[in-house]
């Protein structure tokens, strides 16, 4: 498989990576040959984070023996340096490791600092000393904070949200993670599962070669699209330019991400399903989301009180129940033409 430089690390990482999160869906048995395969394909690089439930354990069960041989990135969620090195020391357990190449501060509503009372970059930096770490990274869905961090010098690699769908400000952080020799991960490349041509966007990605799209992967078929594509890559042709083209036109502007800093909810309304409905249930077969189970977790949405958490924690700004409104009103419409039949 093609391989790319992240930045000042100097790793050789797959252009192609795995991005762990939708396997804390799947059993163990099922994650397990999925992250083989992937591996036997030639995919060196995996993302996973302490939050994403059991994913560190499938990728330390299906990999630990072959574990020289890959590229481990993980996340965590701190505000002390005593919290963050907690966090490490049960990754590492998890993983079957006894070091992560990337480690990642999650998501973060700012940037930290050498020096500072919390003592969390501090930290990083001793468990680095250590070897219990590689190198440092920072994800984030804030465009200011992505920018500050790189232009901070203190990181090494910048995980974003980034694909066709992206405003023009965004689309220009590859650019500015080459300049400043920073690498470049990519999440949400096919937009929490709102765009279906993934083609299209493995294409339009491509044309960033230092930037690695972390593809979320939870089926072989998905897998093998992939391993397809890295040997015949789809190329960014007049079809694939319309195609961008109509979802740009359909999708851009407000819509949310499914990235999930919005939950909890007080009313368990699953919000990064649910405020993303309207387009779903245009982008999948019907019975997907058409079906009784989904009619009554999206008449959650009555329960809203409107308390705030979750328009608070969304870092895109979004009127969160606003969109839930709007999307139970869609829902009901077509879950009722899908009852009598006006919809195939």
């Amino acid at each position: 498989m093609e391989k790319t430089r992240l930045g000042r690390t100097g790793l050789l990482v797959t252009r192609s990576a795995f991005g762990a999160l939708p396997i804390q869906r799947l059993s163990k048995e099922d994650a397990v040959p999925l992250l083989r395969r992937a591996y036997d394909s030639g995919i060196n690089f995996y993302d996973t984070a302490r939050l994403y439930t059991d994913s560190e354990e499938k990728i330390g069960a299906a990999l630990s023996d072959v574990r020289k041989t890959i590229i481990i990135s993980s996340k965590f969620k701190a505000a002390t340096g005593e919290q963050m090195r907690a966090s490490l020391a049960i990754s590492l357990k998890n993983l079957g490791t006894d070091y992560i190449d990337i480690y990642q501060l999650h998501n973060p509503d700012r940037v930290f600092y050498p020096g500072e009372d919390n003592g969390v970059y501090d930290a990083l930096l001793e468990a680095k000393k250590e070897g219990l770490i590689r190198f440092i990274g920072m994800t984030n869905h804030r465009l200011h904070v992505a920018l500050e961090t790189i232009n901070s010098g203190l990181y090494d690699t910048v995980q974003y949200p980034l694909n066709y769908l992206s405003a023009e400000a965004e689309l220009n952080l590859p650019q500015k993670c080459a300049e400043s020799d920073i690498g470049m991960l990519i999440m949400k490349a096919l937009s929490g599962g709102i765009i279906t041509n993934a083609a299209a966007s493995f294409a339009f990605l491509r044309q960033y070669p230092n930037a690695v799209p972390l593809w979320g992967i939870q089926k072989m078929s998905e897998l093998e699209d992939f391993i397809s594509w890295e040997k015949n890559p789809p190329v960014l042709n007049e079809k694939l330019l319309q195609a961008i083209k109509e979802d740009r036109d359909e999708l851009g502007g407000v819509f949310c991400r499914g990235c999930g800093y919005c939950l909890p909810c007080a009313a368990n309304i699953d919000i990064p399903f649910a405020a993303r409905m309207s387009h779903l249930i245009r982008r999948s077969p019907l019975p997907t989301y058409l079906n009784e189970a989904w009619r009554d977790k999206m008449e959650l949405i009555t329960q809203c009180t409107d308390c705030g958490h979750c328009r608070k924690n969304c870092p895109y700004g979004l009127d969160s129940p606003a969109l839930l409104r709007s999307a139970l009103e869609d829902y009901r419409d077509y879950y009722r033409r899908f009852q009598e039949g006006d919809l195939k």
